[in-house]
């Protein structure tokens, strides 16, 4: 009988299909009837996934059953129609007073595994409980002796927690579990060249279609909002730090904010374009053209401890334009044209390095003991103190925009779509997209 569990369909078919070679149309006796009337023990579900009390879980995860005998698969059911609680397996967010509707089934382990799909993503920071029914039985028609159900079930992960924007009002992300991106609705068509985090509040910057500034921001990655900012002219980098939001922009604009809502222009003393900002050491640094008017020896740095009194920093040996800060292991690291490094332990004093590429480097980040560059061609830089460099790294023959570190995943997006990497050297496609992303931030 037990062997005939698992092989009852095969030996159907050799059956079926010799008579028919033979050219003889032929019925088959319910061989398998008879053998597993033998069979009087009651199935047990003996596993479900996800497990319970696991948190947290993918929102786009499946659900699977797996039962200790082989199953009769027409009682095995789910509902497809809407969200009332029918079919033989269920998972419900309310204790079954309504379920979530499924769209497939699929059958493995040899009719003892029953995986089930939503038919959308999971709700975010929810708890959900999978049932199933007596009504399903195994092939020699012994039903569950009890009803099956998770006790504490499954926590679906929490809001999103990487945000990526771009052209043409682009905002993409992705919660802490799971690799699938969601396109959100930004409200704008405006281009958006930086994201940050802080506050528990997204902030996104850009410029709209008239070249004026803009500003979104969510609390949950999802809805935003437009921020009235006031400003003729685009905005291209944020960050947030000492409580307080800096976004820098355009012909030297600086703005900040206590609640990415109310917006106070800041004096910056150069009227040159600024790129990028990042904090670190309690010191705000903030990168762009290095013109900057009758400051001599300026290499497009600017400094500050709380965003409204800022101090221009020179150096003697480049005239290259930067575009990405970030600090990490003591040390800030800002990048530029022509394979510009500097690196400085308290953003006073710059120090050149030496990185062997000339391509023009744009984003920088620094996570699992390293630093991570991304650039307009086929290399990302990595180093582990900022001084020396190691160019081996192949991201994407197209211009990667800006890098982020969090949960064990460097992040990087460009005109090519998102790259994943764990070790910021091996890189993956984890999203193709036909405009151009220019921003990304983790929430810490």
């Amino acid at each position: 009988m037990e062997y005939l569990k698992s092989r009852r369909s095969t030996i159907r078919s050799n059956i079926e299909s010799r008579y028919s070679n033979l050219g003889i149309s032929a019925t088959i006796p319910a061989f398998e009837s008879y053998a597993f009337k033998l069979d009087i023990t009651a199935p047990t579900v003996s596993s479900s996934t996800p497990a319970d009390s696991t948190n947290p879980v993918a929102i786009d995860t499946n659900i699977s059953m797996t039962f200790s005998e082989v199953m009769d698969n027409s009682t095995i059911t789910m509902n497809t129609s809407n969200t009332s609680c029918s079919g033989t397996i269920q998972v419900s967010s309310d204790n079954f007073s309504n379920c979530i509707q499924m769209s497939s089934l699929t059958v493995s382990n040899s009719n003892k595994t029953f995986t089930v799909t939503p038919s959308s993503s999971l709700s975010y920071s929810t708890t959900y409980k999978i049932r199933v029914t007596t009504g399903v039985k195994d092939i020699a028609g012994n039903t569950l002796s009890s009803q099956y159900e998770t006790s504490s079930g499954f926590v679906s992960t929490t809001l999103p927690y990487y945000v990526v924007v771009g052209n043409s009002g682009t905002i993409l992300t992705r919660p802490l579990v799971g690799t699938s991106w969601t396109t959100r609705t930004s409200g704008t068509s405006s281009t958006f060249y930086g994201v940050t985090y802080g506050n528990g509040l997204y902030v996104a910057v850009g410029s709209t279609s008239d070249s004026k500034g803009a500003i979104l921001t969510s609390s949950d990655g999802i809805s935003w909002t437009s921020s009235t900012s006031d400003v003729s002219t685009g905005f291209r980098g944020a960050a947030y730090g000492n409580s307080t939001f800096v976004i820098v922009g355009n012909d030297g604009k600086i703005l900040t904010s206590s609640n990415g809502t109310s917006w106070t222009a800041r004096t910056s003393g150069r009227s040159t374009d600024l790129y990028g900002i990042t904090y670190g050491n309690n010191i705000f640094v903030a990168v762009g053209k290095t013109s900057a008017g009758n400051i001599s020896n300026s290499i497009g740095i600017l400094t500050s401890s709380d965003g409204t009194s800022w101090d221009n920093r020179t150096h003697p040996t480049s005239s290259s334009d930067l575009h990405g800060a970030t600090y990490g292991n003591s040390t800030f690291v800002v990048t530029g044209e022509s394979g510009i490094i500097f690196t400085s332990s308290d953003g006073t004093t710059w120090t050149k390095r030496t990185s062997n590429v000339s391509s023009t480097f744009f984003g920088v980040t620094y996570g699992n003991s390293t630093f991570v560059i991304v650039t307009g061609g086929n290399y990302v830089l990595t180093s582990s103190n900022g001084t020396t460099w190691n160019d081996s790294a192949k991201g994407s023959s197209s211009t990667l925009w800006e890098v982020t570190y969090g949960n064990n995943i460097f992040v990087a997006v460009g005109t090519s779509g998102i790259l994943t990497s764990s070790d910021g050297i091996s890189w993956t496609s984890s999203y193709s997209w036909g405009g151009w992303l220019r921003g990304v931030t983790f929430k810490e």
